[in-house]
């Protein structure tokens, strides 16, 4: 084989990716993505991120239980991780291939295509794969639903009915 000669993986490679956010809480649009990117890869890390400019609602520990219990199922190739600094360095450690980022609006696009542009001069093994959200979600945020149901809104089937329980348990508290 010669040096230009491209490589081709070998079929038991598999390939990974990294769908990262704060994910407080998951909502349906989140798990229309990660289903979507099972579709594209053998493998999907959730990645928590711990941002410290935000306040989140739910603690690393229940965000982090809160997905699990959307994958049950061992064999859907989910790994769920917390991840702080750089996500295109912990991609890289994680031996993904990509990092999936999901859309709702054009407005979403301008910063995220900054974002991909300096993961790639950071790494460029790591690429950044851009999903559109699904029609059904693309109106909602964790955001929202948050504002939604810390006034009682009803949020059912637009969270996991688990994370809906945990929404209601939390506002009832404040």
């Amino acid at each position: 084989m010669s040096e230009y000669e491209p490589f081709v993986a070998a079929p038991t490679d598999q390939t990974i990716a990294v769908y990262p956010g704060t994910f407080d809480p998951i909502t349906m649009g989140h798990l229309d993505i990660i289903h979507r990117g099972l579709n594209l890869f053998d493998k999907v890390i959730i990645a928590v991120a711990v941002n410290s400019a935000k306040q989140p609602l739910f603690s690393i520990e229940e965000r982090l239980q809160m997905i699990r219990d959307c994958f049950p199922d061992p064999a859907q190739k989910i790994e769920v991780d917390t991840v702080e600094g750089l996500l295109v360095d912990y991609a890289y450690r994680k031996g993904a291939r990509a990092i999936i980022r999901g859309l709702r609006a054009v407005s979403d696009f301008d910063y995220e295509f900054q974002l991909a542009l300096m993961n790639r001069r950071i790494e460029r093994e790591v690429e950044t794969v851009f999903l559109m959200t699904g029609f059904r979600w693309i109106y909602i945020s964790s955001t929202i639903i948050k504002e939604a149901a810390r006034y009682s809104g009803d949020v059912s089937g637009l969270v996991p009915d688990h994370v809906c329980e945990k929404l209601r348990e939390k506002f009832l508290k404040v």
